[in-house]
């Protein structure tokens, strides 16, 4: 087999944690099974909110890794804000809200209308004039870019269209019907440049590729070129599951990931309240367990709901971990964000769920993608923002099956369409495709 070279252009790369490093890094565990060589290009000083070293060990050995500095405007906007000159900013620390002050406030007017496409924006100029060196004395046969941040798609847009070299760019989330999007206080201007910037990706790119149904909806519908859908998946290496895995000894209800203030599923902590009240059995044997980062909306609506006995917090957990504390749990709980695109939103945690085989609860659309993906799969059941009943007696209905003893087991084949190798072997297929 004849090994093709492809460039990845991509913000977070090891020791980056979280979902977003992890689409990328798993690509180019498996891309050279498919005849495929990955050159990565990054930052090397990012702004990452999460570290894992753990995930170091995972990049393919002998892998080319181009870096170079980025200069980002956080430093400034800590200053400005007061925030410590070490703090992580997350992105949903520049939000709009009752309870933000005016100078962060002016910090996301500044964000939305000035940095565009995003505060990464002053890494396409010296990115773009460092890689056309690079192309000058090497051959690529592909370009894939990976966004947000959107800069990513930019700087490979250029670089494909003066080199000649197709390009995939792949989107883990949308541009300009993300949830914090209309936070970002646009003026016209600034919202007409963000929706033409993307049109032109979508228009320029050989193939664009996103992780769901309704994100491809929208990309067709506004002209994009050719648009696929490869989701996020798991590696099976990360879950090696046995049979004789021990399942908490209580009733745990548990969250992995970041928990943030729109996806805080109020009615889940009315439904245990109201089983709290009633004193249902359930209640004598229930643990909340959250790992990870968790905005302190949702730790009051917990304090407000009475359910301060049932938590356990964990801050947080290396990725090589993760495997053990979802298949331990009774359920596995995934809230979608609330916002009114939220149909779209298939998160990366989703398909970890999967992997550990442990009965998911999801709240949020009834009819989005992440509800068909849970009934394809047989793995978990989806219940609207407001439905406290059926929250209930989803968990009613499992804490029966702990008190039975009982595993249930879910359709191993549907689970495994989303392996980590399955959805690469899609990839190098793409790849394939444009560069013939």
């Amino acid at each position: 087999m004849t090994t093709k070279k492809v460039l990845i252009i991509t913000y977070y790369w090891p020791p980056s944690g979280g979902v977003a490093v992890q689409r990328v890094l798993k690509f180019c565990k498996y891309l050279r099974d498919f005849g495929w060589e990955p050159v990565i290009y990054t930052v090397s000083n990012g702004e990452f909110p999460e570290i894992d070293n753990s995930l170091i060990s995972e990049i393919p050995p002998g892998m080319e890794i181009v870096k170079t500095r980025i200069w980002e405007p956080y430093s400034i906007y800590k200053l400005f804000t007061g925030k410590k000159s070490k703090a992580a900013i997350h992105r949903s620390t520049m939000r709009t809200g009752n309870k933000v002050s005016m100078a962060e406030t002016i910090s996301v007017w500044i964000r939305g209308n000035l940095f565009i496409p995003d505060t990464r924006c002053f890494w396409i100029r010296p990115s773009i004039s460092f890689l056309n060196k690079k192309l000058e004395n090497e051959k690529f046969d592909a370009i894939i870019s990976t966004g947000p941040p959107h800069s990513n798609h930019l700087i490979a847009r250029k670089l494909s269209k003066k080199k000649e070299i197709p390009w995939l760019a792949d989107f883990r989330d949308p541009w300009t019907t993300m949830d914090y999007y209309q936070d970002m206080r646009l003026t016209r201007w600034a919202d007409n440049r963000h929706h033409a910037l993307e049109l032109n990706v979508l228009k320029s790119a050989s193939v664009t590729v996103v992780v769901g149904r309704q994100m491809k909806q929208e990309f067709d519908q506004k002209g994009a070129r050719r648009v696929e859908i490869i989701t996020n998946g798991f590696d099976e290496s990360d879950f090696e599951v046995s049979p004789n895995v021990t399942l908490d000894s209580e009733f745990s209800i548990v969250h992995v990931g970041s928990f943030l203030k729109r996806r805080n599923p109020e009615m889940l902590w009315k439904a245990i309240a109201r089983l709290k009240k009633e004193n249902h059995p359930i209640v004598h044997h229930l643990k909340i367990k959250l790992i990870g980062r968790v905005e302190q909306t949702i730790l009051d609506s917990i304090v407000r709901n009475g359910l301060t006995e049932f938590l356990i917090q964990i801050p947080f957990v290396p990725h090589n971990e993760v495997g053990k504390y979802l298949q331990s749990a009774h359920v596995l709980l995934l809230p979608i964000d609330n916002f009114e695109g939220s149909k779209w939103v298939l998160t990366g945690k989703l398909f970890e769920y999967l992997a550990s085989r442990r009965p998911v609860l999801c709240i949020g659309p009834t009819d989005g993608d992440a509800a068909k993906l849970l009934a394809e799969t047989g793995v978990g059941e989806t219940f609207g923002f407001e439905d406290k009943q059926g929250i209930i007696d989803f968990l009613v209905r499992h804490y029966n099956t702990f008190l039975s003893g009982k595993r249930e087991v879910p359709d191993e084949g549907k689970i495994k369409n989303y392996s980590r190798r399955e959805l690469t072997r899609q990839l190098s297929k793409l790849l394939d495709e444009i560069s013939a």
